[in-house]
C-alpha cells in the first residue's frame, strides 16, 4: 500500500506544529505518521565526495545522531596550547535545501585533551560546495598532535525548516517589556 503521508504533507504538518495560531500539536503530528515497521519518515539523500584516503563517514551506531569527521593531512599538525588550526577533511557535501550540517566537537577529544571546535557548532549551509574544514583549538595544557585519519569532529545533519516561517522585519524600536528585558549574561545568577 503506498504511503499517502509524503514529504510535502510532513512539511505542512510541521509548519502547523510550529505555528503559534494552530491547535495542531506535536502529538497530533506523531499520531498522523503512518505506523510502519521501519522509518516512517523518508530519509534524505546526503550526497558526498570523499577526496581523502580516509573511510567514508558513517553513523557508528543505530542511536548515533552524528557521524565523525577525520583529518586529511599530509603531515602531522601540532597544536600548542592556545593554537588554532584549520584542518581539512577531504569531504565535500551536497546538502539538500532546508538542511544544514552542524560541526561539533568530539567529547572525548575535549575531555581528554582540551581540544575542541572553535566555532561550535559550525554551520555548513545547503549552498556551500567547498571542502569541509574544521577549526580546532587546543585549550589543553600540553601540545596536541593531529594525524591523518584522526577523528577530529562530528557532524549533525539538521533541518532548517524554521527559516521558511521566519520573516526578518526591521522596526524602529523593539518592545522591551519582558521580565528579562536587557538583562545580559548571568543576570539570573547561579541558582
Amino acid at each position: 500500500m503506498p504511503n499517502p503521508y509524503n514529504v510535502d504533507r510532513i512539511r505542512e504538518d510541521l509548519f502547523k506544529v510550529l505555528s503559534s495560531n494552530s491547535d495542531f500539536s506535536m502529538d497530533d503530528f506523531n499520531k498522523a505518521l503512518p505506523k510502519m515497521p521501519n522509518n516512517p519518515i523518508p530519509k534524505i539523500d546526503l550526497k558526498f565526495e570523499n577526496r581523502s584516503t580516509n573511510p567514508n563517514p558513517e553513523y557508528a551506531t543505530a542511536g548515533s545522531s552524528a557521524f565523525d569527521l577525520r583529518a586529511n593531512v599530509e603531515n602531522v599538525v601540532w597544536l600548542s596550547t592556545g593554537d588554532i588550526s584549520i584542518i581539512p577533511t577531504g569531504l565535500f557535501f551536497e546538502i539538500p535545501e532546508n538542511f544544514e550540517i552542524q560541526i561539533r566537537p568530539r567529547s572525548g577529544l575535549a575531555a581528554k585533551n582540551g581540544v575542541t571546535v572553535l566555532n561550535s557548532p559550525g554551520t555548513i549551509d545547503s549552498d556551500y560546495r567547498g571542502e569541509i574544514k574544521i577549526i580546532l583549538i587546543n585549550h589543553g595544557r600540553v601540545p596536541f598532535c593531529v594525524k591523518h585519519g584522526d577523528r577530529i569532529a562530528q557532524a549533525v545533519v539538521a533541518s532548517v525548516l524554521n527559516k521558511n516561517i521566519v520573516n526578518l522585519s526591521r522596526v524602529e524600536k523593539i518592545l522591551d517589556n519582558t521580565e528579562r528585558s536587557a538583562g545580559g549574561f548571568g543576570h539570573t545568577g547561579l541558582q
